[in-house]
């Protein structure tokens, strides 16, 4: 019956955070979530996610919790959810969460929401963290597809030796 129970959470889990997991970029090398997803989790303005953070920027100080786009990495990237009815024309520039950053919004925005969303989006960095932890495995088919062919050439010679 345990086993039943932890699948079904498993899977649970799975649907629930693949739309967060959808909206997880890289840059800057590092996993990140941009201000207009996290505004729309969170069920509130854009701008007003944003004020809250620049109330309390000390929470945010470094690299690490958020950094703003820069113009040619937006004229770089492809987002979806910017490009949606806005063209290529920001007032704003874009913030982007690092993991760290999204635990401390939670301290910024105070409301039952925001704290149900951060648990969901907590869960999609560390589910992030553990398929990137996975060990390459694309060695290991090259390995078998050589072990394969290696095979298929002896069972080919093989054939050849008797029918001569």
């Amino acid at each position: 019956m345990e086993i039943k129970t932890y699948n079904h959470t498993i899977r649970y889990m799975e649907q629930n955070l693949e739309p967060i997991r959808n909206k997880i970029y890289e840059i800057r090398g590092q996993r990140v979530m941009l201000d207009i997803d996290l505004a729309t989790a969170y069920g509130v303005e854009t701008s007003q996610l944003k004020r809250q953070v620049r109330r309390n920027m000390e929470r945010f100080e470094g690299d690490d919790f958020m950094f703003e786009l820069t113009h040619d990495e937006l004229s770089r990237c492809q987002f979806g959810t910017l490009n949606n009815k806005r063209g290529q024309n920001f007032k704003y520039l874009p913030f982007a969460f690092t993991e760290l950053g999204v635990a401390m919004l939670s301290s910024v925005l105070r409301s039952k929401t925001a704290i149900k969303v951060n648990r969901d989006i907590m869960r999609a960095f560390v589910a992030f963290r553990r398929i990137t932890s996975i060990p390459d495995t694309s060695e290991r088919f090259e390995r078998i597809e050589n072990e394969i062919k290696r095979i298929k050439q002896d069972m080919e010679e093989s054939l050849t030796d008797q029918n001569d």
